[in-house]
């Protein structure tokens, strides 16, 4: 069964690889049998890799991420101690504190656990 968007961002362009769908835009790999439906309802928090996150989890950031309304990136390879695990309603599902950046939410694709 083919799905005709990416679940994340709606991109179209979307490719099957192997058991996964992959969305070329945001980087998002899923699956459309019904465990990762069950994940996703019961909250699960996936790295960009498929491992669980949870709270307190050291995560390093995998490519060069913008930060909106500043003139600084968080490169990528950074390591991000304790995460703690949000309901974002716009994806940034992790809080965390970035050395010389501050406080801000990340996006799960984006990262993965170190």
């Amino acid at each position: 069964m083919k799905s005709d968007v990416c679940p994340q961002c709606g991109c179209e362009h979307i490719y099957e690889d192997g058991a996964l769908w992959v969305c070329p835009e945001c980087g998002l790999e899923w699956s459309l049998s019904a465990e990762s439906d069950g994940d996703e309802a019961d909250g699960t928090v996936r790295d960009a890799h498929g491992t669980v996150l949870a709270d307190g989890d050291t995560v390093t950031v995998i490519k060069d991420l913008k930060v909106k309304g500043a003139s600084s990136v968080i490169k990528g390879g950074t390591r991000i101690k304790n995460v703690r695990l949000v309901d974002g309603h716009d994806g940034h599902n992790l809080a965390c504190k970035i050395a010389g950046i501050g406080a801000m939410n990340l996006k799960s694709v984006f990262v993965r656990k170190s």
